[in-house]
């Protein structure tokens, strides 16, 4: 079960979790997506992505990972089966009816981008974005999922279930990316994040935050049958204007949901705004010093 139908059947023990999906995924899209930007580089500069590449996203959100190799020339198919409301954005970014926003979609149009012409996204998995006229067209030479994994429990298993989808439609040896968060001790946000374990406890098990282990994303690998070839770490500091930007870029993730669920918004609310005090700059701004891994894997 991914995490979002882990947490979508979470026992109440609190009041029930209602949330607006639209506002949440422009706060993801405007907010905290950015937040990953170096790692993103990271990987594509590593990777020599380029005219050449022909990438296939997993849980491409809102798209701007995608935006970004599309810079580099990369050909792009994105997947997103978990949140409607990000691929809608995705497809204002990416492809040719960007802008064509329908009234009372909760959503609108994002500024400052382009329609990518070849772009694919896909409100499903994987297998989805392969038509009877793809016969002939080359495999895909990179797979990504840039969502960070190991930070809820389950979490491993959905991409599992993804990357299982997904590796049959890359060439043999293509490199498959999976991130994860660097150890707690040098991510600040850590220390945020255990507010979300702390207060859903005893949801804890099944929908909030843990800490990463040293080996999640071998595992994952592993399991999926891929070979490691390489990893590295990333500095991705999360920068907010103030600390109403870093609660709704932070419960943007759903990382907090369980939390809420177990208690309630204003308590979720006041508890993360104490835990970002030692963060808080004296101009209002809120930083936090983060570091991101991942590991290249390869299909064989």
């Amino acid at each position: 079960m991914t995490p979002t139908l882990v947490r979508e059947h979470l026992p109440q023990a609190g009041p029930a979790l209602r949330v607006d999906r639209g506002a949440r995924a422009r706060d993801w899209s405007e907010i905290q997506e950015r937040m990953l930007v170096p790692l993103y580089e990271a990987v594509y500069e590593r990777l020599g992505v380029g005219s050449g590449t022909r990438l296939l996203g997993l849980g491409c959100g809102s798209g701007l990972a995608l935006l970004m190799a599309a810079s580099r020339g990369a050909v792009l198919t994105g997947v997103e089966s978990r949140s409607p409301e990000r691929l809608a954005l995705a497809r204002q970014r990416l492809t040719p009816e960007a802008g064509s926003t329908r009234a009372g979609d909760g959503t609108r149009a994002v500024e400052g981008t382009r329609a990518v012409e070849g772009t694919r996204l896909v409100a499903g998995p994987p297998g989805d974005a392969v038509g009877p006229a793809d016969a002939q067209r080359p495999p895909y030479n990179l797979v990504t999922a840039f969502e960070p994994v190991g930070c809820l429990a389950g979490d491993a298993e959905g991409l599992g279930e993804l990357l299982a989808a997904a590796t049959p439609l890359a060439e043999r040896g293509a490199p498959v990316v999976l991130v994860g968060w660097g150890p707690p001790e040098r991510c600040a946000t850590s220390s945020v994040l255990r507010v979300a374990t702390r207060l859903a406890d005893p949801l804890r098990a099944a929908g909030s935050w843990r800490p990463a282990l040293r080996d999640d994303l071998e595992e994952v690998a592993q399991r999926a049958g891929l070979r490691p070839d390489g990893s590295g770490r990333v500095a991705c500091p999360f920068g907010y204007a103030g600390v109403d930007s870093a609660l709704k870029g932070l419960l943007s993730t759903g990382l907090f949901d369980a939390a809420v669920s177990a208690t309630d918004r204003a308590q979720v609310d006041k508890e993360v705004t104490e835990a970002l005090h030692p963060y808080r700059r004296a101009d209002g701004t809120v930083w936090m010093p983060n570091v991101f891994r991942y590991l290249i894997a390869r299909v064989v």
